[in-house]
């Protein structure tokens, strides 16, 4: 039988999964990723709800309400569908976590192996946390994870012209613009643009992490 970790993934299948990375402190608090958890539907499910302004403008359009699609009843399904993903080897579905509370997800999405080595990074931090060095520390962390143990050369990320918070989390951790994707994703009830930001692994050789310390954006814990 396969070993499996205390969240119930294969141990070793996949290069870094699963892992817990950090922690950094930021002036918010201590920042660490660990994986989604079964357990996280409460507080994913609180937080998501009170954050829906926030959150839903830049988030793509889904069937369904956001009250419905983001009761704890609704988590059961997501996490599943994701630990599927990390189970293939398809993505690594991170909880952000601030001094040990759940605080937001980050997901490494589209795996892709071989001669390409690349992925997406998305991530989405609660309101209550925002401009406090959280988001850039948690992308730090996944930057170098990403780079390190797991393997990829590269990492894109996509963000609305709008989305000025985003688009200096992305720069403050190395990623550069390389065009725009016009009429990209459905989001707010509309076909949006967005920017398509990357970075491979030379562009940061001494890592995400050292880059955001030196910059003063976070300490080692």
């Amino acid at each position: 039988m396969q070993p499996t970790d205390s969240d119930g993934f294969p141990i070793g299948r996949h290069p870094g999964w699963p892992a817990r990375l950090g922690p950094l402190r930021t002036e918010r608090g201590t920042v660490a990723l660990r994986p989604l958890r079964l357990r996280d539907a409460g507080l994913w499910s609180r937080t998501r709800l009170q954050d829906r302004d926030y959150l839903q403008k830049w988030e793509p359009t889904a069937l369904g309400g956001w009250r419905e699609r983001n009761s704890p009843s609704a988590w059961p399904a997501q996490w599943a569908a994701l630990r599927g993903m990390a189970r293939r080897g398809q993505a690594l579905p991170f909880a952000i976590v601030v001094d040990g509370e759940f605080a937001g997800q980050l997901t490494i999405g589209n795996v892709v192996r071989g001669a390409l080595r690349s992925a997406w990074v998305g991530y989405w931090v609660a309101s209550r946390l925002a401009g406090g060095g959280v988001a850039p520390a948690a992308v730090a962390l996944a930057i170098d994870h990403c780079f390190g143990p797991v393997g990829l050369h590269r990492l894109e990320a996509t963000v609305r012209p709008e989305n000025d918070r985003s688009i200096r989390v992305l720069e403050k951790s190395g990623f550069r613009r390389e065009g725009l994707f016009q009429r990209y994703l459905d989001v707010a009830g509309g076909w949006r643009d967005h920017y398509v930001y990357a970075l491979t692994t030379e562009e940061v050789p001494d890592g995400a992490v050292a880059r955001l310390i030196r910059s003063g954006g976070a300490t080692r814990s």
